[in-house]
């Protein structure tokens, strides 16, 4: 039944992940767009802190994490995220209902491997920006697009208590946007238009570590490197005259010339180190920071003077409580209860601002009854971005939904 789901899933993601529109962020202009993948429903519930050796859920973020699976796991990730964006003079809201992830994990003895697809970043963003006086021109913004993460990864057990692990992601997308200016009272205006393929690869390493402390407590590591990547852009830009209505809708009337280049986009390396304590299988607190010199880089159609990218860093505090995991009287004994609270700076800086981002995270691991397969529920409410210098804030609410669906696969029949 498993491998029916994985055909099928893997289907409607391949597909949704070209279409679905997965921010409403303005912050979504920069840089490659709005980074929005956090890992699993599991870890984003715990802030993102995932450094227990789990043997039933894939940890997406260290490779290192696939030889400690002792089922063939296959997860499915997706969220509604609601967002009030707010400036000094006015607020808007809206919502976006995604799939984040999909990813499958297979035990092989000491060895273990994992394969999926993740939507990575996301633009999605439609902005008007209105004449003050007959000095001032009127402007419009719209983009949409992303990028997209194939990834193939494997781990191995070298110790009971150390794996290590390297994985390889292939990554694709496409970022189309729009920009319009014209003058008051007068239909026809100028519009621009940037398309830009994207694609790349990268490639992470992991390790992790567990020992035990006494009897009951044991202390968990864990590390993952992002190699220094590039990522190739090819850009189109189109500059033709149109008219404008009251909507975002336009008729061309005249295509001035196409412009083509090709932009590299160099991501430096990336580190993050996990630790906790914990008893196996009852509760676990740990924490997380993660380092990058440099989040981001500005494309050919997105350059401002106004805009920086400086130095990624993020800190994390999660983990989870099980009243008793083996409960055959109780269910909501059986219930993971998971929490957390983190704090990025995401490294873009806007009018001498730094865009920062912080949540709070709670989440419910549901067992289903029978079987090691779960349905995890998670729920994040956090603000990023500030009103000071004419800026915009999101105060978000998110509702995400995951299924850890677990067999047994590669048994050798005892009858033939």
């Amino acid at each position: 039944m498993i491998k029916k789901i994985i055909v099928s899933a893997c289907l409607l993601l391949s597909l949704v992940s070209f279409a679905q529109e997965g921010t409403a962020s303005p912050y979504s202009y920069y840089g490659i767009g709005d980074v929005r993948f956090k890992g699993t429903v599991e870890s984003r519930s715990m802030a993102g802190v995932a450094v227990e050796q789990d043997s039933v859920h894939i940890n997406l973020e260290n490779p290192a994490s696939f030889a400690n699976l002792k089922l063939t796991t296959f997860t499915l990730g997706g969220t509604l995220n609601t967002v009030q964006l707010k400036s000094d003079t006015k607020t808007e809201s809206a919502k976006r209902t995604t799939l984040d992830y999909l990813a499958v994990g297979l035990p092989l003895g000491k060895w273990g491997v994992g394969f999926g697809l993740i939507p990575y970043s996301s633009v999605g963003y439609k902005i008007e920006s209105l004449a003050e006086d007959l000095n001032t021109n009127n402007r419009r913004y719209s983009g949409s697009g992303g990028l997209n993460k194939v990834f193939l990864g494997v781990g191995y057990k070298v110790t009971p208590g150390l794996s290590i692990g390297a994985d390889f992601h292939y990554n694709f997308g496409k970022v189309e946007t729009s920009s319009l200016e014209f003058i008051t009272d007068v239909p026809v205006g100028t519009r621009e238009m940037n398309t830009s393929i994207l694609s790349g690869v990268n490639f992470n390493v992991g390790a992790m570590y567990q020992t035990n402390i006494n009897k009951k407590l044991s202390l968990y590591t864990g590390l993952n490197y992002t190699i220094e990547n590039t990522l190739q852009s090819e850009n189109t830009r189109n500059i033709s005259t149109v008219i404008s209505n009251a909507g975002f809708d336009l008729a061309v009337v005249d295509v001035l010339g196409e412009q083509k280049s090709n932009v590299d986009l160099l991501f430096p390396g990336k580190v993050s180190l996990s630790a906790g304590i914990g008893e196996a299988k009852k509760w676990l607190f740990g924490g997380k920071i993660a380092y990058q010199k440099t989040a981001a880089q500005a494309n050919s159609y997105n350059e401002s003077d106004n805009v920086g990218y400086g130095k990624y860093g993020s800190v994390s505090l999660g983990g989870y409580y099980i009243p008793n995991y083996n409960s055959f009287s109780s269910y909501t004994k059986r219930i993971v209860y998971r929490g957390g609270l983190r704090y990025e700076k995401t490294g873009l800086v806007v009018n001498s601002e730094s865009i920062n981002d912080v949540g709070l995270t709670l989440g419910l691991g549901l067992p289903i009854t029978g079987l090691y397969s779960n349905v995890n529920v998670g729920f994040e409410i956090g603000k990023r971005g500030t009103t000071n210098a004419n800026l915009v804030q999101e105060n978000y609410a998110k509702i995400s939904v995951g299924f850890s669906l677990n067999d047994k696969w590669f048994q050798q029949r005892k009858f033939d």
